[in-house]
């Protein structure tokens, strides 16, 4: 196979729970464990940060990844979904798997691939881990991708595991009460592991305590690591951070600029903390700073506020869930613009009322569809935008609708691409193919 067939017959032949949704999640960790013991147990060959939550969790994994990138630390890191091409999941001091590698692993294991039959997902795992055994990784930063308990990853044994907050989402899968969210996400915490999380919240800190308490490990809040935290703001969204780190008075200007990251980047802080005692690492303030000032040159993270162009401005921020849109309206809230020009499209399997309500009445809507058979039909997002004053037009096509965007929008309008991972891959593929 050449690489794209390779990328087609992991299509045709895994399911991919982004791609189908519940029907393709597997609610045990049966096939990842069979995996594993039959590439030798790469997951116990390097250590690991596991890292969960509703929101914010991918953009933790990167600018953690970054710092330990930038003190020296050769670093694997784990993330998901992805949103062009799945070797974005898979990276090594910030570059993606090689395709050379990518094809040598399948053709290698495609007879345990055949006998396991794993989803697309615990497929995508294993072959991280292996991956991260042979670059002889000294850490790997690793995102779960669907909850905790159950979610492939889960079979590490990590250093430090954190959890970023809970909200609303896959309530289908996860539960339909936030503790119970909450005690699915605690299923990372294990004993010998540190505890973080990121946002002490009524419904869902009591359930960490227990799980920590019951496992016998120690649990820390970014909140209380972190005092005497000042934030700066300017018309675009973050400016700088003043916060105390190892009794020194620090300030940062962080390059991910969205107002929502203020509360992730004190989570990474909290966790250079841990990292660097009790847990022992050589963490410097100054490469610190230079790693989450400098993030997208360590790991190329993308989707987040990301500025694709100006005149007008074209921006994309993968919001999907309740949470994520409540930060994103803050961040319109302060970013300067005339008329606002919103392309969005979602999942068919979620309920988008907590979603479409948040929403702005003031701007112009583009309702398109990803091409994912789970992809909603423009359509039929446009009838379920109605209600709540959402007025715009419904396109087959991301392409279209987004092409449509530009074409309405001044100079000094903003265009904002959001809602489903797979829009924003859409939008994000078209300008690299452009660069």
């Amino acid at each position: 196979m050449n690489y794209r067939e390779l990328q087609q017959f992991l299509l045709d032949t895994l399911p991919m729970y982004h791609r189908q949704g519940a029907s393709a999640y597997k609610k045990d960790l049966g096939n990842i464990r069979k995996l594993c013991d039959g590439l030798g147990n790469p997951e116990n060959k390097f250590k690991a940060i596991h890292i969960a939550g509703t929101n914010g969790k991918g953009s933790v994994s990167h600018m953690l990844s970054a710092v330990l990138q930038a003190n020296g630390y050769r670093t694997g890191l784990y993330v998901s979904p992805h949103y062009v091409d799945f070797r974005e999941r898979i990276k090594v001091d910030g570059q993606c798997v090689p395709k050379r590698w990518v094809l040598q692993f399948v053709e290698r294991n495609r007879h345990l691939i055949e006998i396991v039959q794993p989803s697309y997902f615990e497929m995508l795992v294993a072959m991280a881990f292996c991956y991260f055994a042979d670059c002889r990784v000294e850490w790997a930063v690793i995102e779960t991708g669907l909850g905790g308990r159950l979610d492939s990853t889960n079979i590490l044994q990590a250093s430090l595991c954190i959890i970023t907050n809970i909200s609303w989402d896959h309530a289908d899968i996860l539960g339909n009460t936030l503790e119970a969210i909450a005690r699915e996400k605690a299923g990372i915490i294990k004993p010998g592991s540190l505890v973080l999380v990121g946002r002490n919240q009524s419904e869902s800190m009591p359930v960490f305590v227990q799980r920590a308490e019951i496992e016998g490990t120690s649990l820390f809040e970014a909140e209380k690591l972190i005092e005497n935290w000042t934030i700066e703001t300017a018309q675009t969204g973050l400016k700088a951070l003043h916060f105390n780190l190892w009794n020194g008075r620090v300030t940062l200007e962080p390059e991910l600029r969205g107002l929502y990251q203020a509360e992730n980047i004190r989570t990474v802080l909290a966790a250079a903390l841990l990292l660097r005692e009790p847990l022992g690492l050589k963490l410097s303030i100054d490469r610190i700073v230079h790693a989450l000032e400098h993030v997208r040159q360590y790991t190329g993270i993308a989707g987040r506020w990301q500025v694709l162009q100006t005149h007008p401005v074209v921006v994309c921020e993968s919001a999907h869930n309740e949470d994520g849109i409540r930060y994103l309206m803050q961040q319109l809230g302060v970013y300067p613009r005339q008329q606002l020009h919103i392309v969005c499209g979602f999942v068919r399997d979620k309920d988008l009322s907590p979603v479409l309500s948040q929403l702005p009445v003031q701007a112009t809507y583009y309702f398109v569809q990803a091409k994912i058979p789970r992809a909603l039909a423009a359509g039929d997002l446009k009838q379920m935008a109605d209600p709540y004053g959402l007025k715009g037009n419904a396109y087959h096509t991301v392409r279209r609708g987004l092409a449509q965007a530009l074409r309405n929008a001044r100079t000094d309008d903003l265009v904002l691409v959001t809602g489903s991972i797979f829009v924003v891959g859409e939008v994000l593929e078209r300008y690299r193919l452009q660069a």
